[in-house]
Formats: C-alpha cells, sequence, structure tokens
C-alpha cells in the first residue's frame, strides 16, 4: 500500500529541487561567460554532458532508442530546449540584457506552452489555471521589477540585439517544451537526454566557428561554473525536466518556470547578503499562488448513491 504521506512527498520535492538547480544556471552563467562567448561555452558544456550521460547509459546498460524516428525527435528537442532556449538566454545575457529582463521575457513561457499544447496536445485548461497563469506573470514582474529598473538606469536603453535573443530562447523553450510532452515520452530517458545533448551541441559549435573567436580563459570561477552547469544543470535539472513532463501535463511542467525568478531573488538573499526589497517578497508570494493555481489536482465529482 503507497504512503499517502511519502507520495506526496515525491510530488512536491522533486518540482521544488527542479526549481532549485534550475535557478542556479543564472548564476552559473554570470559566473562563466566573461571567461568564454556564449556559444563557445555553451556548446563546450553540452559535448561534456553528452559524454557523461553516454558513459552513464553504457555503465548502466541503458536501453537505447527503438526506432531511428525516436533519435530525430530527441535531436529536435535537443536543438529547441538547449540551443535555442539556453542559448538564447546566454547570448542575452553576453549582450548586458539585465537578468530581470530575460526573466520577464521568459516568464511567459507557461503561457504560450497552454495556449500551444491545447492545440497540439487537446490538453483542457480550467478557468483556475488561467487565473494561476496571470498571477505568475504578474508575480514575476513584481518580483524583478526593482532590479529591472535600476538596471536600465544605469544601462539605459535596453539593446535590440539582446531582446530578440530572449524572444529567442521564449519561442524555442515553449516549442521544446511541447515536442518533449507529445513524442518524448517513449524515448529512453539516459540515450535520449544524450542525443539531445550532442545535436544541441553541434548547432551551437558551429554557430560559434561562424560568430565567436572560441577563446576560453580557463580561470577558476569559468572551471567552477562548468563544473556545476554540467552536472547540477545538465545532469540533473534537465532529467527532472524530462521526468516532470512525462508525468504531468505541459502546462502544469512549464509553470514551474514561473518560481525560477523569485527563487534566483532569495538565493541572492541567502548567499549573497542581497536583501529583497518588500515589494519583491510579495511578488514571490503572489507568483507561489499562482503556480498552486495551475499544478494543483483536479477535484473529481463526488458520486452520489
Amino acid at each position: 500500500m503507497t504512503d499517502p504521506g511519502r507520495s506526496r512527498l515525491q510530488r512536491l520535492g522533486v518540482p521544488a529541487l527542479f526549481v532549485l538547480l534550475w535557478s542556479t544556471g543564472f548564476v552559473g552563467a554570470q559566473y562563466g561567460l566573461p571567461y568564454a562567448e556564449p556559444l563557445t561555452f555553451l556548446g563546450l558544456r553540452m559535448v561534456i554532458a553528452a559524454s557523461l550521460l553516454a558513459l552513464l547509459a553504457l555503465a548502466l546498460r541503458a536501453a537505447v532508442p527503438a526506432r531511428p524516428a525516436q533519435y530525430g525527435h530527441s535531436a529536435a528537442v535537443g536543438l529547441l530546449l538547449h540551443a535555442g532556449y539556453l542559448g538564447g538566454v546566454f547570448v542575452a545575457i553576453s549582450l548586458g540584457t539585465p537578468a530581470g529582463v530575460s526573466a520577464v521575457v521568459v516568464s511567459l513561457q507557461p503561457v504560450l506552452t497552454v495556449v500551444l499544447a491545447g492545440r497540439v496536445l487537446g490538453e483542457r485548461t480550467a478557468l483556475r489555471q488561467w487565473l494561476g497563469l496571470a498571477l505568475g506573470v504578474a508575480g514575476v514582474v513584481v518580483v524583478v521589477w526593482p532590479g529591472l529598473t535600476a538596471a536600465a538606469g544605469r544601462a539605459g536603453a535596453l539593446s535590440t540585439p539582446g531582446l530578440l535573443a530572449c524572444l529567442v530562447a521564449l519561442a524555442s523553450g515553449t516549442a521544446g517544451t511541447v515536442y518533449q510532452k507529445r513524442y518524448g515520452a517513449g524515448v529512453p530517458l539516459l540515450w535520449g537526454t544524450a542525443v539531445q545533448y550532442a545535436a544541441a551541441a553541434a548547432v551551437l559549435l558551429l554557430g560559434a566557428v561562424a560568430t565567436e573567436r572560441m577563446t576560453i580563459r580557463w580561470t577558476g570561477d569559468f572551471v567552477l561554473a562548468m563544473v556545476w552547469l554540467v552536472l547540477a544543470l545538465s545532469l540533473g535539472a534537465v532529467l527532472l525536466l524530462m521526468l516532470l513532463l512525462r508525468r504531468g501535463t505541459a502546462a502544469e511542467v512549464s509553470s514551474l518556470f514561473y518560481l525560477v525568478p523569485p527563487a534566483v531573488a532569495l538565493e541572492a538573499w541567502l548567499l549573497f547578503g542581497v536583501v529583497p526589497p518588500p515589494v519583491s517578497l510579495a511578488g514571490v508570494a503572489v507568483t507561489a499562488l499562482g503556480v498552486a493555481l495551475v499544478v494543483a489536482p483536479r477535484r473529481r465529482p463526488v458520486a452520489v448513491g
């Protein structure tokens, strides 16, 4: 018999761990990008992650994709989620786009995912969930607004290329989430994710060859950032994301991205002593309420008689 307390802990613990790990990616990117150009940095990360996952899959004798189409689906997800989404975020940060701007733009992903999932996957969204999505957007804006206005005052006008990179990340992340939900359920987890990384690495490194000098300063900060991003993000958070998409709807899983900017703000408070203003703390509460409305299980009608 399943322990209700344990199942509830698993249901809450896995998403919480995913948000915690994913949120550290922005910090890792800012640590590493001063020492390498964005596509070079991210392409190298994908090569290392693909190699480690392949070795792990071999050691565990994990199942391999049974059909050629599964390799194609995994490659498509890799191009969207890792090359498109992460590449857009890394390029935006490298161009000086404030983290608050990136957070606000990318936070539209859950809303776009719901719209696309309704058409592609046939997922139905309740009024309560639409309210939660709206609250999530509002909460993220409230959380990042103080830092956003301060950054705008220091840096002046925001660059158009940086905003375009954010929009590429938004579109790619949305499409990748829905595509993975539609075609990724039957793909073996370890080998499928390794293929994702390999495909993303090929495209990112081609882009780096065409547009960057591909020079890296191997400082301690860069190595530390790379190790963390590979182990905690590529091998930890992304595998959790694949698992969550197999268990929940695209709308429910994508709503977790609302919690990333508040998590970053709280981490900066705990780790670096950057005290968030009261309005940001209020935004955290609004965001959490919005996500709760999206992911809360629907009540089933009780049969009478």
